[in-house]
């Protein structure tokens, strides 16, 4: 005789910012189950009116990024086992720190206005006529870049990130550890504007060196340190100025 079937209790986030609720579904428990086969089921079997955003399904592009029990993950790499409280239920809410649009799909629209405000948008000193530029991999600036650059803009830092939750015109640490790595892009033009930028009332002298965004980066990138980067330098290039 084939086992009974175990379900797991699983809290969904409903509706908008301002008058959602949490909604309970029974979900059946499967082997190597994620986090976003749970919410797909959920749309397919139980709800076909569940919003919520997805694409590659491997960790590539990072746009299934939920709150699960409390804390941000790309919901399709987060597997059910690891995650699921010990009294058995889950609780799936849309990333914190943004606009909701509807059930778990945010507005990024803020978080990339963002990135535009601190700079972190490659000026190019040539033009596609121009010889292409040597880098050498192994110069110093060149390492500091290569380490900030896997981001993918899936705003689990900034979920992650208390100082974006007091203070909204913080940029966050996604578009300043973009700043970072344009500032060690020997190739890029925009320095001066981008110092200043990171340098304003939404810049890196906000950051409370927490490291929420580091411990929960799934690409295991560390923005607290690019941050601290940024500190260091806009602080040498007022000395700089000065002298």
């Amino acid at each position: 005789m084939a086992a009974a079937q175990k379900y797991m209790q699983v809290s969904v986030w409903r509706g908008d910012e301002a008058t959602g609720a949490l909604e309970e579904f029974d979900v059946p428990a499967q082997e190597s189950q994620t986090i976003l086969d749970v919410v797909s089921w959920i749309q397919q079997n139980a709800d076909a009116t569940l919003a919520y955003r997805y694409a590659c399904r491997v960790g590539m592009c990072g746009s299934c990024a939920m709150m699960v029990n409390g804390k941000p993950r790309w919901t399709c790499r987060t597997h059910v086992k690891k995650v699921l409280g010990d009294n058995g239920r889950l609780t799936i809410e849309p990333l914190r720190n943004l606009p909701v649009i509807k059930d778990l799909a945010t507005d990024m629209t803020e978080f990339f206005d963002k990135w535009i405000a601190a700079e972190g948008v490659f000026h190019p000193t040539k033009t596609r006529y121009d010889e292409i530029e040597g880098i050498d991999p192994e110069s110093s600036v060149r390492v500091e870049a290569n380490a900030a650059i896997e981001c993918i803009n899936c705003a689990v830092c900034y979920a992650a990130c208390d100082v974006v939750s007091a203070n909204p015109d913080y940029f966050g640490p996604a578009a300043l550890n973009r700043a970072w790595s344009l500032v060690n892009d020997t190739r890029d033009g925009g320095q001066a504007a981008r110092l200043e930028a990171v340098s304003s009332n939404g810049g890196c002298h906000n950051c409370h060196s927490q490291q929420g965004c580091s411990t929960f980066c799934p690409n295991e990138l560390n923005p607290t340190l690019s941050i601290a980067g940024l500190k260091r330098e806009t602080v040498t290039s007022l000395f700089r100025r000065r002298s």
